[in-house]
């Protein structure tokens, strides 16, 4: 099996650990008493502790054995979804998903740097794409999972068995990345790779803003759409988890593995191809969020949620080949690390404020101006693009 396919799965488990309890509000807000802001912080402390835990989960990816790392990661966040599941109160369920933020924090930019590594340039785009699809594959396993984990099994037992399917599957990642480590990049990393050289690159900050602001609208779609849907449809968890994940999963799905296939083609032939594939996923998917949220009939969401899904995958697949095409190679678990970082504190942000103003200002008037700046931010990234001036690496050769 090729090595981004036993990454694929353990990113896909991944994300079905961390999304499934959006399925799960209202039995939380039952058995411990969350509700309101609260249940926004059940995304956003995640969010919060993971993405500012990326930095330092990317260095490490480029000094560490990644094969070492990667494992670690899935054994310990499979342990705090147990912590979860066994939590008696609010404050003790908060403080589980931060330690989850923190465990998981450590598998994706040490993926990323991995495949990127592995990968040539001509298929890099095909293969972080791939693997990216596992998160919707994911997202969609969870948002079903979770809520009919709560109406069938319990929530505690939902988060039980999740856990022992990663702890599972460990045992077979390990065997299928055993002895990849980082090899010549780690001496460059220790030399040279700093967070400054980042941002020397103007494709590399115009492609961090933009990536940003479409997190903000997606996070505010994966985490409130299915209380969207129970709230205006009187959906059941079961229900709503399904409509607010399939819809938009495959379809991203799609839009990831055409976007990825397009942008690998363009490339051998214009240098800034996928930064342009990029930003025409932001473009294209932040207006129909919008609609999604301002629909009147459950048909009109799932057709809104499908375009949504279909042009952020244009994002989706190459966010990081574009930012691995303006970084120089020592830097890439780092340079991934804070593309992520970027990217989740806007969307803890809009996770908890969307808690705190879902009643006054609504979903739909959140997101359109949200969706407003990123359309801005794509603008942005395609005239940065515009004047691409071969900033990209590696800087150092491997084998030499």
């Amino acid at each position: 099996m090729p090595l981004v396919a036993y990454l694929w799965i353990a990113f896909a488990l991944n994300y079905v650990d961390r999304q499934m309890v959006y399925s799960m509000f209202p039995a939380l807000k039952a058995d411990l008493g969350f509700a309101g802001a609260k249940l926004g912080l059940i995304g956003s402390i995640f969010m919060w502790v993971y993405t500012l835990s990326m930095p330092v989960a990317g260095r490490l990816a480029d000094i560490w054995r990644r094969d070492v790392l990667l494992v670690s990661s899935l054994v310990l966040w499979s342990a705090a979804t147990i912590g979860c599941g066994m939590a008696g109160s609010e404050t003790s369920f908060l403080v589980w998903r931060g330690v989850m933020g923190i465990t998981e924090a450590l598998y994706y930019p040490t993926a990323l740097a991995l495949l990127a590594s592995h990968y040539s340039e001509g298929a890099r785009s095909k293969a972080l794409g791939f693997h990216q699809s596992g998160m919707y594959v994911g997202v969609l396993i969870g948002g079903w999972y979770g809520g009919w984990a709560a109406d069938n099994l319990g929530w505690r037992q939902g988060f039980l068995y999740a856990a022992l399917l990663g702890i599972a599957y460990s045992v077979v990642l390990g065997w299928g990345v055993r002895g990849k480590g980082v090899g010549l990049e780690a001496a460059a990393a220790r030399r040279g790779g700093s967070m400054m050289g980042l941002f020397r690159s103007r494709s590399y900050v115009a492609l961090s803003f933009a990536f940003a602001a479409f997190c903000a609208v997606q996070w505010i779609l994966l985490a409130w759409y299915p209380t969207f849907l129970q709230e205006r449809f009187g959906l059941s968890m079961t229900d709503s988890g399904w409509n607010a994940t399939v819809f938009v999963q495959v379809s991203q799905v799609a839009g990831i593995l055409g976007g990825s296939a397009l942008a690998d083609h363009l490339r051998g032939r214009w240098r800034p191809a996928r930064l342009y594939v990029a930003a025409a996923g932001v473009f294209l998917s932040a207006p129909f969020a919008y609609l999604t949220f301002a629909s009147g009939t459950l048909l009109e969401a799932r057709l809104h949620s499908v375009g949504f899904g279909l042009f952020s995958g244009l994002l989706a697949a190459n966010a990081f080949a574009a930012a691995y095409d303006v970084i120089w190679s020592e830097n890439r678990g780092l340079g991934g690390g804070v593309l992520n970082m970027m990217g989740g504190l806007s969307s803890a942000g809009m996770i908890y404020m969307a808690g705190v103003w879902k009643d006054t200002i609504g979903f739909a008037g959140m997101v359109v101006w949200m969706a407003a700046v990123a359309v801005a931010a794509a603008i942005l990234l395609v005239l940065v693009a515009s004047q691409f001036d071969g900033e990209c690496g590696p800087k150092v050769v491997l084998g030499k």
